[in-house]
C-alpha cells in the first residue's frame, strides 16, 4: 500500500483515513476471513439476506462490472478460485503443490444473483460463491482516497496493490505515475509513467499472482466461460478510468477477452497499455507512446 499526499503534513490523518476504510472493507467483502460478512452470506444460500451498506456496494459495484462487460469480469467465479488452489490469501498460497483435478466448466453466472439494491437484500443460489476480488480492492481504493482528501483537505493518492485511485487536488503537473507489471516494484528513474489529474489507473495480469500444482501453472484470473485461468495473449493490463473501479473492470476484461480487448477498449474509448506473452506493447485509446504524458481519463 502507498499513500502520497501533497501536503506532507496531513500524510498521518490521510494514512489513518485510508486505514480505516481497508479494515471496513475487510470486514465486509473478504473472501479469506470467516467472520466477514461475504464469507456469511456465502454460507447462506437460497436465503433472502440483508446486508450493510457497504456489501451492498461492493456487491453492486461487482454486478456492474459484470453488466458492463457482458460478463468477462463475473463476481460468481468464488468456487472456481477455490477449486484452482487460490483458498486463502495470496500471501498464504502455496507456491508448489500437487496436482489438481480440473475440468473445464462455466461458472454460474452474475444474473444468478439476486440482489434488491434498494432494500440491500441478496440471495444466491445453492452453489454459487461470491468474490469480489476484481472489483472489491479498487472500489477501498477509490473510498480511501476520497476519506483521506475529505480528512485533509488536500491531493491524495492511494495504491492498492496495482490499484491507484486518486482525489483532492493534484499537484503541479497531476499525479505521475509508473507503470509496472509488479506493483511492489520499487519507483525508479527512466521507467516509463503516465501522468492523471483524476479518476484511477489499475493493472491486471498474470505473471504475480500464481502458483503450481503438478507443474501446471496457474493464475487469479479466471475465464468466466471455463472456471479455469485464462489463457489470454496478454500477461498485463494497465487502464486508466473516471475511476479505479472502472480502471479495474477494464483491464480485468481485457485479460479475459483477449485479442478482442483491443477493439472493445477503443469503442469505450479508454486508454489501455497492454503487454504479450513476449513483453511487446500494444497501446490502446490514447495510451500515450512516451514516459511523462498526461491521460485524461473517460466514464464507460
Amino acid at each position: 500500500m502507498r499513500v502520497i499526499v501533497t501536503r506532507p503534513q496531513s500524510l498521518v490523518a490521510a494514512k489513518a483515513a485510508v486505514d480505516e476504510v481497508i479494515r471496513e472493507i475487510d470486514i465486509a467483502a473478504s473472501r479469506f476471513r470467516e467472520d466477514s460478512e461475504l464469507c456469511r452470506l456465502n454460507a447462506m444460500p437460497d436465503k433472502v439476506i440483508k446486508v450493510s451498506p457497504l456489501l451492498a456496494q461492493a456487491i453492486e459495484t461487482g454486478l456492474r462490472g459484470a453488466e458492463l462487460t457482458e460478463g468477462a469480469v463475473d463476481p460468481t467465479i468464488g468456487y472456481a478460485l477455490v477449486v484452482n488452489g487460490y483458498d486463502t490469501d495470496f500471501s498464504s498460497v502455496a507456491p508448489h503443490g500437487a496436482a489438481l483435478r480440473l475440468v473445464a466448466k462455466r461458472v454460474p453466472g452474475w444474473q444468478a444473483i439476486q440482489f434488491n439494491a434498494a432494500a440491500r437484500t441478496v440471495l444466491i443460489p445453492r452453489g454459487v460463491v461470491i468474490d469480489l476480488g476484481a472489483t472489491g480492492k479498487a472500489l477501498a481504493a477509490d473510498l480511501a482516497a476520497a476519506a483521506a482528501a475529505r480528512a485533509t483537505g488536500g491531493g491524495v493518492l492511494v495504491s492498492l496493490g496495482g490499484d491507484i485511485s486518486v482525489a483532492g487536488e493534484p499537484p503541479p503537473g497531476g499525479w505521475l505515475v509508473q507503470v509496472s507489471e509488479d506493483s511492489a516494484a520499487p519507483i525508479e528513474e527512466g521507467e516509463e509513467t503516465v501522468g492523471i489529474t483524476a479518476g484511477g489507473i489499475a493493472t491486471s495480469g498474470t505473471t504475480i499472482r500464481r502458483w503450481t500444482r503438478g507443474g501446471v501453472v496457474l493464475h487469479h484470473i479466471i475465464d468466466p466461460a471455463t472456471g479455469l485461468p485464462v489463457d489470454s495473449p496478454w500477461r498485463t493490463a494497465t487502464v486508466a478510468a473516471a475511476s479505479c473501479v472502472d480502471a479495474n473492470i477494464a483491464s480485468t476484461a481485457a485479460i479475459v477477452m483477449g485479442d478482442d480487448a483491443v477493439a472493445w477498449l477503443k469503442i469505450r474509448g479508454l486508454a489501455a497499455r497492454l503487454v504479450d506473452r513476449e513483453g511487446r506493447v500494444r497501446r490502446v485509446g490514447g495510451w500515450p507512446e512516451s514516459g511523462d504524458s498526461k491521460l485524461a481519463p473517460n466514464a464507460f
